[in-house]
């Protein structure tokens, strides 16, 4: 029986995967050398992967092209792989890091890395305190909301993440009026759809539970509903929050948001403990612990603390005004932001299926809620690593419009590779310390022995999903910075399509199977950025080639 049932994972994964490369071969056509005829049928020369030194019929161009600069081709690739390596020198009995395009890229992304870091690790604390309560359906509850809260929250964020890249490329350019004018559009779109969220979460939260996580009659509904329905109020501060950070980074100041993000997450550190399990002594007829519900209390007066921040700030930069927050703009200047963000929209939702389809797996494996609360706990650990890697997407994702709008084509690749090699490096990093440390955090986010062996190898299949994180996000920030909407928008379409098709398999009846299921998604993704840099994308060499000849 157990062999039949394994042979069965094994050929659903098989025709999930075949499915997937076949769907890629369709979007990706130029990505094996496949090029577009004149008559707008596709023509199939001589396949060429990352510059193969292969000969069609006109030999005599192909021949010039094996050399540049008196270098051949496989000179070529050996050249730009060790530059886009950080460097290192010694010089002097001195060892000196880095050049400017490494400092460029630390400068940036620590403080990013720190930010996000922050945000996951308070969320383990909140995941640590509601685990102090003892009860699996507690647990199970907040993570369940907490899923719903963001899965809302990425599907209406779509916009801050189209702004950086336009406010690095308007300022580098000295444009300061058009960067102005995408703050201000960003933040109207952002108060005006997160309104709706607010009305969607707080006032429906068992509907929304339902459509997105938890089944009508699952046992955690019960702390779940008072959970989301608070946690719901600070939905428009967190937008804020998330334009505020993403005008900032398209400054390339990425210091200020993390001051921001610390101070108010402080507020939510010290008001945890406090609203969940309440204040002994005289206090305590004061200040009375409520639950799970206090958690959602403590985030969501942290989220809207830093939303009151940011918009302080955006006025002081004069980025924006008071008037201009609330005054309609106009179609013309909506138009563009919208066309564009509405890609990026569609790969919001794709990675909403991603995320909450694994979730709601987790949750009916069993009544008890003891899977569902393990998985929450991987998830928390998972997404500590995680954010890392999202802070070198974000770096990219400036750095590499700033520097196209300076230097050409030329800077930009420079940028990318060395991201590139930044993420790799980040990503194995951090898959070996989340190893190292399982086997000391693990214990801490629960007291029920049951939990704590469920969460075990769940916990050793995300150290593999962080190695191939590296390179995925980092391709990501580069394909944003690019403005490469659409191709990213397929790629992760495609990725939902594999990971849906292992999680219907019997992959998808334990967590252990779930977890391999997101480890193909990622893996998958990673292939399709790097295939997409050096193949097709803006910055290909061989792009750059065929227009040449």
């Amino acid at each position: 029986m157990i062999l039949k049932i394994n042979q069965l994972s094994l050929d659903s994964i098989s025709g999930v995967l075949f499915i997937a490369v076949l769907s890629s071969l369709i979007i990706f056509p130029q990505a094996l050398g496949f090029s577009k005829g004149r008559v707008g049928s596709f023509t199939m020369p001589s396949i060429r992967l990352f510059q193969l030194n292969t000969m069609d019929e006109d030999d005599d161009s192909s021949a010039a092209d094996e050399k540049k600069d008196g270098l051949s081709i496989a000179k070529q690739r050996r050249v730009r792989f060790f530059a886009s390596l950080p460097q290192v020198k010694f010089q002097q009995k001195k060892l000196y890091f880095g050049d400017e395009t490494d400092k460029d890229i630390v400068k940036t992304t620590i403080p990013n890395m720190l930010n996000y870091m922050v945000i996951p690790i308070v969320a383990c604390v909140d995941t640590f305190w509601v685990g102090r309560l003892g009860d699996a359906l507690a647990l199970a509850g907040q993570s369940a909301a907490q899923q719903a809260f963001f899965t809302i929250y990425l599907l209406v964020s779509f916009i801050p993440n189209i702004l950086a890249p336009s406010v690095a490329s308007a300022i580098s350019s000295g444009n300061v009026k058009e960067a102005q004018n995408r703050v201000k559009e960003a933040l109207f779109l952002a108060i005006f759809l997160g309104a709706i969220g607010t009305v969607l979460l707080a006032f429906f939260p068992k509907f929304s539970l339902n459509m997105m996580v938890l089944s009508r009659d699952a046992p955690a509904m019960e702390y779940a509903v008072p959970y989301l329905r608070l946690r719901a109020l600070a939905l428009i501060p967190a937008l804020v929050t998330s334009t505020g950070f993403a005008a900032f980074r398209g400054l390339l100041d990425t210091v200020t948001p993390l001051k921001v993000s610390l101070a108010a997450n402080l507020f939510n550190l010290i008001a945890d403990p406090l609203l969940i399990f309440g204040v002994a002594g005289p206090l305590g007829a004061f200040i009375k612990g409520i639950g799970v519900r206090g958690a959602a209390i403590a985030i969501s007066g942290s989220q809207t603390l830093s939303g009151i921040v940011f918009l302080n700030l955006l006025l002081r930069k004069k980025l924006v005004t008071l008037r201009g927050i609330f005054e309609l703009p106009s179609w013309k200047r909506l138009r563009p932001l919208i066309v564009g963000g509405f890609t990026v929209l569609i790969r919001q939702l794709a990675l909403n299926v991603a995320f909450l389809t694994p979730l709601s797996k987790a949750q009916s494996i069993d009544p008890s809620g003891v899977q569902a609360a393990a998985y929450g706990i991987v998830n928390q650990i998972y997404s500590i690593g995680t954010v890392c890697n999202i802070a070198m997407q974000s770096s990219a994702a400036a750095l590499v419009p700033s520097a196209r709008a300076k230097g050409g084509d030329d800077a930009a690749r420079k940028i990318a590779d060395r991201a590139f090699a930044w993420g790799t490096i980040i990503g194995t990093v951090i898959a070996i310390l989340q190893f190292s440390a399982l086997p000391f955090i693990l214990p801490l986010f629960s007291t029920l022995p049951e939990v704590q062996e469920a969460v075990k190898v769940p916990a050793l299949i995300s150290c593999f999903v962080q190695l191939a994180n590296g390179p995925l996000f980092a391709g990501e920030g580069v394909m944003l910075g690019l403005e490469c909407f659409r191709d990213l928008m397929f790629s992760t379409g495609i990725g939902v399509i594999v990971m849906y098709g292992c999680l219907s398999s019997p992959l998808g009846k334990n967590l252990n199977g779930i977890l391999f299921s997101m480890l193909v998604f990622n893996v998958y993704r990673a292939f399709a950025m790097v295939a997409h840099y050096f193949k097709i994308g803006p910055l290909s060499l061989d792009r750059t080639t065929r227009k040449v000849n």
